[in-house]
């Protein structure tokens, strides 16, 4: 059912003695890759720890993430062929970019994969892509973010509190680090001018609209990624061809080591298997095309037949509802009234019967229909 549903992968995870171990299955032909996960935080811890967490809803997972992939080796004969697959697979897990189709709205996440070759693990981080104003100081735009809260919000959490200032001018431009709001020094063009997100390099000029209050075409942003997590550090253990319960011959481990004579007879043995579940596949099909013409041919003779035993169904459920009939006509019944002409009439008609002749059986009394009782 994968290919008819869309569905390119499976992502399973499985709670061991040892450590968490997390499947990556290729649909539907494999290849299976197998991690263990070393170290993980989920997204609750990542929004509880964090400075500038925030929960997000699921509009940002309506497009797919950016797939970022850092420090694997370039491929080239001296690259292990496991981590060529280990990028291969992690690149075909989410759908490639097309630059001219490519909406600058769409894009909301990250995936960095990073590989660290000091430890041998792969590294997951997840990032949220957040635009800020850029030429604005801290406080400005704190001022800005406690007007909006108070816009959005009834309660005052979130605005900002100047009863302690002379002047909004002592809160906006006192440099860093001086108490007082009777300090004569104020912060330098230069000091203000300075982003929320960092210096220049962080500066960026939109090439399209974006996801937030005056992100427009050509305006200068800052670019910031909050990590929302969740956060794993993964071990490659095992890559198997195939997929779980039709596992073909293991590509690679990271613990047990085979012989060249080894793989040779480990391939000999999955393709005398791969041969013999053909053959049965066969089978099958050639036993259903034979049950499906012996049904063609039968059907017309099943139909007579079922159409024979229908009409004698019928024809004793006619006897035995006659014959109940008849049994009915002889019982007396004991509420019935019978007038007194009635029953003189049928006193001199039995003793006239009587006479003529004595062979014949005894009728019964004359049945009067019952009084409706209303």
């Amino acid at each position: 059912m994968a290919p008819a549903l869309g569905v390119t992968h499976l992502l399973a995870f499985t709670l061991t003695d040892l450590a968490p171990s997390f499947r990556v299955i290729r649909l539907s032909a494999g290849p299976t890759l197998s991690f263990r996960v070393e170290r993980y935080s989920l997204v609750k811890d990542m929004l509880r720890t964090s400075r500038r967490a925030r929960s997000i809803g699921s509009v940002e997972y309506l497009s797919p993430p950016l797939l970022v992939l850092a420090s694997f080796p370039p491929p080239g004969p001296n690259t292990p062929p496991h981590l060529s697959l280990v990028v291969k697979t992690f690149q075909t897990l989410f759908p490639p970019l097309a630059p001219q189709s490519l909406s600058l709205s769409s894009c909301r996440r990250v995936v960095l994969v990073s590989y660290n070759a000091d430890k041998g693990t792969i590294d997951f981080r997840h990032y949220l892509i957040t635009v800020k104003p850029y030429g604005v100081s801290k406080r400005v735009q704190r001022v800005l973010d406690g007007a909006t809260a108070a816009k959005t919000s009834s309660s005052t959490k979130g605005v900002l509190d100047l009863g302690n200032e002379k002047d909004v001018a002592d809160f906006l431009l006192r440099k860093r680090g001086e108490p007082g709001p009777s300090s004569d020094g104020y912060e330098s063009a230069a000091s203000t001018a300075s982003s929320v997100a960092g210096d220049d390099a962080d500066a960026i000029s939109l090439v399209d609209d974006y996801v937030g209050r005056n992100n427009k075409k050509g305006t200068k942003r800052a670019v910031r990624l909050d990590e929302i997590g969740p956060r794993m550090e993964l071990r490659l253990i095992k890559i198997v061809e195939g997929v779980p319960g039709k596992e073909g011959s293991v590509i690679y481990h990271e613990f047990v080591k085979r012989s060249k004579a080894e793989i040779v007879a480990q391939k000999a043995e999955h393709a005398a298997k791969e041969k013999l579940r053909k053959q049965r596949r066969e089978e099958q099909e050639r036993n259903v095309q034979r049950k499906k013409a012996e049904g063609e041919t039968g059907g017309d003779k099943e139909g007579d037949d079922e159409d024979e035993e229908l009409d004698e169904e019928l024809s004793e459920d006619g006897k035995q509802e006659g014959q109940a009939d008849y049994e009915n006509e002889g019982e007396w019944d004991d509420e019935e009234e019978i007038s007194e002409e009635e029953e003189a009439d049928y006193a001199s008609g039995s003793d006239a019967d009587g006479s003529e002749s004595e062979d014949e059986p005894e009728k019964p009394p004359f049945k009067k229909s019952k009084k409706s009782k209303r």
